[in-house]
């Protein structure tokens, strides 16, 4: 007897119905195998017929010795790892005619199996109840643990099960599922904005908090320079409590990628605050963008539409570094292989720290640097001068005296920079509605730059000695120009005036030509 049930494979962060045809008859000679399973079914999916003959048997069903032939559709797409489980185990015992085959066109099935029937959890749901949606099926069931992760998807029936009996009687018509559900705008709205740190907590550095501010209101990539102990990381983990607030679309495209990636938190169906990711320095280039033998997202594409913190930069290895360039300027990043190209999705912020020198007093105000001639030049070569460029707003950060520390009046809360950054953002918004790719000012391309940044007469004068002065690139010309956007918004000023461009050529001073010679 043929039957087919319904699985899925997730590629990038997408994914792809698979069907799974069984065929079960005829006797098997002696000596040649019994099971034949085909469609570029990976190792980890050909050893799970070991796990579904167990646990078939251990819930008081039997694997017939007859010819079986499974086939994984279409055939030209590498089937991997071990949630196909639960699909074959439907399958076989369906066309064995040990259950009915009547309903299992109308859903798709996911889980691991383990040897005594259970079920674990498995990754990608979110995107693959989004196809399963968007193919019409009328339900999804997966594992209990994926079940409220599945169910912010609307208008598709999903179950979760616990074991392999609970499928075989649902498809039986012994027993009757009750579908889970989530009211997705009423746990995004509840959960949203909701965080353990503020910017009330930090004493002093207000040049930086307003640096910061500035970053947050126009989407720009920010590096912060300063000795041990300045308050660089204290700052910076703060950031993410003043950028505006995720949209459910956000919520659900970064979802989708924690799902893909198996880091979405127990018992969360839905990411709420915006991602902050701060990967070590010893990180791998294929750990921070993406990749691998089975492609998987990286750090960058788990901080998108958040924050991605690289803490002392110039100890991540020059490879991965260098690998950033691209996707800070496309936003995405895409993983070729041989048979498969894969894109992830990579629009992040990013917010880099670093000491000045080895021994970190470089510029000190009273403890004296001990590194020897041509150190720092050295140390601040780490740092591609490309790489740089991409980095918006250079900031020195100094240290907090004892008198802020002790006696500084009560520090604005995030909650009123957010209300600032969020103004700029709807001006940015109002400004690019034409252009679906374009959301804020750090994402505008040269073209636009010309247009949106015009310049008075004593604007362009001041920025050509600028230029002079600090020896600038072509791409820190538009930096500056987009900075000096974000600070005219954040005034709420139609025009770039002087005052604005002069502060954002101030955050250009650490470049690496006119600041450590």
């Amino acid at each position: 007897m043929l039957v087919k049930t319904y699985a899925s494979a997730v590629f990038g962060v997408d994914a792809k119905t698979i069907t799974v045809e069984v065929n079960a008859g005829g006797i098997v000679p002696a000596g040649h195998k019994f099971l034949h399973l085909v469609g570029l079914p990976d190792n980890v999916v050909r050893e799970g017929f070991s796990r579904i003959e167990a646990a078939v048997k251990n819930v008081r069903y039997k694997v017939p010795r007859l010819k079986l032939i499974i086939n994984l559709a279409p055939a030209d797409i590498r089937k991997e790892g071990s949630s196909f489980d639960l699909p074959l185990a439907i399958g076989l015992l369906a066309a064995t005619k040990q259950i009915s085959a009547e309903k299992l066109g109308d859903y798709v099935l996911m889980g691991e199996l383990s040897l005594d029937g259970g079920l674990r959890p498995i990754k990608g749901v979110l995107p693959i109840a989004i196809q399963a949606r968007k193919e019409k099926f009328k339900g999804i069931i997966v594992p209990k643990e994926n079940a409220r992760e599945a169910a912010i998807v609307n208008n598709l029936e999903v179950y979760g099960i616990e074991n392999l009996r609970e499928a075989i009687a649902f498809f039986d018509g012994t027993e009757e599922l009750k579908p889970v559900e989530v009211d997705t705008r009423e746990e995004f709205a509840y959960a949203q904005d909701i965080y353990s740190v503020d910017f009330s907590d930090v004493k002093g550095q207000e040049n930086i908090k307003r640096a910061l501010e500035i970053a947050a209101a126009g989407g720009h990539n920010v590096i912060l320079i300063g000795p041990p102990g300045a308050g660089k990381t204290m700052l910076a983990r703060r950031m993410p409590t003043i950028l505006p607030s995720l949209s459910l679309y956000e919520a659900l495209d970064t979802t989708k990628i924690y799902s893909v990636a198996g880091a979405l938190p127990s018992n969360s169906s839905l990411l709420t605050n915006r991602p902050f990711r701060a990967p070590h320095h010893t990180i791998s280039d294929v750990a921070l963008v993406g990749g691998g033998s089975n492609p998987m997202p990286g750090e960058i594409s788990l901080a998108h539409n958040g924050v991605l913190f690289l803490d002392e930069l110039p100890e991540f290895k020059r490879t991965v570094l260098e690998v950033l360039r691209q996707p800070m300027e496309e936003r995405k990043v895409t993983i070729s292989r041989a048979k498969l190209t894969v894109d992830y999705p990579a629009s992040f912020m990013l917010v880099a720290s670093m000491n000045p020198c080895p021994c970190g007093y470089y510029n000190h105000p009273e403890k004296d640097c001990v590194c020897g001639p041509g150190v720092v030049k050295r140390y601040l070569n780490k740092i591609s001068g490309p790489l740089l460029d991409r980095i918006d707003l250079h900031v020195e950060v100094t240290p907090v005296s004892y008198d802020e520390l002790a006696f500084a009046k009560p520090a604005e809360a995030s909650e009123h920079i957010a209300e600032r950054v969020a103004n700029a953002r709807k001006i940015q918004q109002e400004r690019f509605k034409a252009y679906k790719e374009i959301t804020c000012n750090a994402q505008m391309p040269s073209r636009l730059v010309r247009e949106v940044c015009q310049l008075t007469k004593p604007g362009v004068v001041l920025l050509k000695k600028a230029m002079e002065v600090q020896q600038l690139s072509a791409r820190a010309y538009d930096r500056i120009l987009k900075v000096a956007r974000t600070v005219a918004d954040l005034h709420e000023s139609p025009d770039i005036k002087i005052e604005h461009l002069a502060e954002a050529i101030l955050y250009r001073s650490l470049d690496r030509e006119g600041w450590a010679g």
